[in-house]
């Protein structure tokens, strides 16, 4: 026994350090043979900085030429150096009138505390009601610019730089132009973040400034939250098909988690960012993924395990966002649901604000104009070659994950295989979601219309895009690398003299003609009320108009033209009443309602003839109040009542006994409305 058991003892103490011997020794090995990290040669480097300050300045260069151009067309156009300032505010059209408004309220304020003060707590804006103007229209722009204004100097200038602090209608500039800028530098550096070869610190870079500029773009839009949404989307879709590193990904998830909740505490508790789905779907996706099993990748279970956890985030993500709902008090954007519901045609309504809406152009499906338009540039051709080429290469890149292959690390140029880098597939995504949108609501093209020059720009420069379509076509004929490196310069060079030699003399063209902007009657009503009415009166009538006049005046108003706010909406439908079949006492009831002392009835509205048939003000209105048949089987209520703003025209009993007119023109009647109330036949 002893004997025998001597030779086991000595073999299990061989067997210790043998094995801590083969460790060492593996461990060695895979030591000698990683490959240690070779610099990267010098020519190398200087050819990827020498790329990146071209693009960078020939971007500067665009956007400095593109902003001289639209102030030199603003300037032919309007006519602003030779105008007066009340002539110059009367250009503002609708919102832009209210924001540019405030922004004089800030320069006009003893200072910047103070004006801060008296715009989160406005009550000199709308009758019976005090808003935070900082956080109902997110004014931080508006504030960021008083700050350079002042700073600057500026303000011993005579006039204020309307231009370039606030949004002027006529589609130059936008509103959302002050929050687009840092989402397409939050996009650039996403960009970056995803690409599988970039080092450490071109990747803590990349980061920071996504940080950055994703909590900016928060901050200066009420509804950036829902772009983001989609960028979240197409991410989650990048991670699921196991396109990307996953810890990358959660990492860009953490970034939108911190901007919402540090935009929630700096908005004053705004508490739209809580409920927006965005915040829903990221919460939902971090639980999934702790939820994770690890399995081996490409086998059936691993297959079967994606599409659960696909099912398992939209159920979250719903089932947070109701959740969050119900206990979250909020108000903001209810309406934006139910216009979807009737512009997707999941629910019909007579309601005059939903139809109103649906009548905005903007609002509409794009026009055969539009894609005319980019047709004739060239972009949508181009545009349309580099989606499906590089749309294709990612669906062999998913297939290829799916039966358990492996994504290379380093993807060169004879691979031809464009749709294995992840900032590709993502780029994909995430245009196709947004050209989804701008094929329902015309409005948001200005989303898609800017990924669709940057696709098509990134494809025809790109040698790798050639060399994917060459690789299917099995050229032979021709080198394919030599041939993709022609074509990538040869192509956009082409595509540059076409459009400089169409598109420059239209341009000079429209900068050598000049135009004005004539409206005569809306100065000289702003004129009166700066000077004959007090300075206590609060205005009523149309949204925009009233916009105007806060602008013009600084008078009290009963609506504002804005549509994020349920209490303003129904304020809007009520005011509008002034152009339906009501009775002279139902429109006294409804004004004195709000402490208006003036009325002023546009004659453009009364006696609007729409190119859009049931899309005036007066036919909306008809509907709504059911004094007209708009679909089979509704009962038509008859209204005894002609409409009030032909009949007060008229000064007869019982219109004169509640309205007085005091003011009119070609275009506007101002009438007072009565305190006391005297009835004579």
């Amino acid at each position: 026994m002893a004997e025998e058991e001597g030779p086991t003892i000595e073999l299990r103490q061989r067997k210790k350090p043998k094995s801590s011997e083969n460790k060492e020794s593996t461990k060695e090995e895979k030591i000698t043979d990683t490959p240690t990290p070779e610099r990267t040669p010098k020519h190398i480097l200087l050819q990827r900085f020498a790329k990146i300050f071209i693009g960078c300045l020939a971007a500067v260069t665009s956007g400095m030429i593109y902003a001289l151009y639209l102030s030199a067309y603003h300037e032919r156009k309007f006519w602003f150096s030779n105008r007066q300032e009340l002539e110059r505010e009367v250009t503002f059209q609708g919102d832009s009138a209210i924001y540019y408004s405030y922004y004089k309220d800030m320069l006009k304020a003893p200072s910047f505390e103070r004006g801060v003060y008296e715009l989160t707590h406005n009550n000199r804006t709308v009758s019976l009601k005090t808003i935070n103007a900082v956080q109902q229209m997110s004014l931080y722009p508006e504030l960021i610019a008083s700050v350079l204004y002042q700073a600057t100097g500026s303000n011993d200038m005579e006039d204020n730089d309307m231009v370039d602090t606030t949004r002027i209608e006529y589609s130059i500039p936008l509103r959302e132009n002050w929050a687009l800028p840092y989402f397409a530098c939050q996009v650039a550096a996403l960009t970056g973040y995803l690409k599988s070869n970039l080092n450490t610190y071109g990747e803590r870079f990349c980061y920071l400034l996504m940080s950055a500029s994703t909590y900016t773009f928060v901050m200066m839009w009420e509804y950036s939250h829902y772009l983001l949404f989609l960028q979240a989307i197409s991410l989650f879709l990048l991670d699921s098909f196991s396109l990307e590193q996953s810890d990358k990904v959660h990492e860009v998830y953490k970034i939108y988690v911190f901007s919402l909740f540090l935009g929630y505490l700096l908005q004053f508790e705004n508490s739209a960012l809580l409920v927006s789905p965005l915040l829903s779907l990221v919460v939902a996706l971090m639980l999934a993924k702790c939820l994770q099993l690890n399995v081996k990748k490409g086998t059936f279970v691993a297959k079967i395990m994606k599409v659960i956890n696909f099912y398992l985030v939209c159920t979250l993500t719903v089932t947070l966002n109701i959740i969050m709902k119900m206990f979250v008090p909020h108000k903001e954007n209810g309406h934006m649901l139910k216009f979807l519901e009737v512009k997707f045609g999941l629910n019909m309504t007579k309601n005059f604000t939903m139809n109103w809406l649906l009548c905005q152009e903007s609002l509409q499906a794009p026009s055969q104009d539009f894609f005319l338009r980019l047709t004739q540039s060239s972009l949508l051709p181009f545009y349309i070659l580099v989606l499906i080429i590089c749309f294709l290469s990612m669906i062999q890149v998913i297939f290829r994950r799916i039966n358990g292959k492996s994504l290379k690390e380093t993807v060169t140029l004879e691979d031809g295989r464009i749709g294995e880098r992840p900032e590709i597939i993502y780029h994909v995504i995430h245009t196709i979601l947004l050209g989804s949108l701008a094929m329902v609501i015309e409005g948001l093209k200005y989303l898609w219309t800017p990924y669709v020059c940057m696709l098509a720009a990134f494809g025809v420069c790109s040698p790798e895009l050639w060399m994917t379509l060459f690789k299917w076509l099995r050229l032979r004929t021709v080198h394919p690398v030599l041939l993709a490196l022609v074509l990538s310069m040869a192509v956009p060079t082409i595509i540059g003299l076409s459009l400089w030699k169409e598109f420059f003399p239209r341009l000079m063209t429209e900068l050598m003609e000049l135009q004005e902007f004539y409206d005569p009657d809306t100065v000289e009503l702003m004129t009166w009320i700066k000077r004959q009415a007090p300075v206590a009166a609060v205005f009523a009538g149309s949204p925009q108009l009233m916009g105007t006049i806060k602008l013009c005046t600084g008078w009290m108003v009963t609506s504002l033209p804005l549509y994020n706010d349920d209490d303003l909406l129904k304020r809007n439908e009520n005011i509008y009443q002034i152009y339906s079949k009501r009775s002279a006492e139902d429109i006294y009831k409804i004004l004195t309602s709000y402490k208006a002392n003036y009325l002023i009835v546009e004659d453009a509205i009364c006696n609007e003839v729409g190119t859009m048939r049931g899309c005036r003000v007066k036919d909306l209105l008809d509907i709504a109040n059911g004094h007209v048949v708009c679909e089979e089987g509704d009962k038509l209520t008859y209204s005894k009542h002609g409409r009030f703003c032909h009949e007060v025209k008229i000064n007869y009993s019982p219109y004169v006994n509640y309205f007085t007119r005091v003011y009119w023109n070609r275009s506007y009647f101002v009438y007072k409305i009565n305190t006391v109330i005297s009835f004579q036949s």
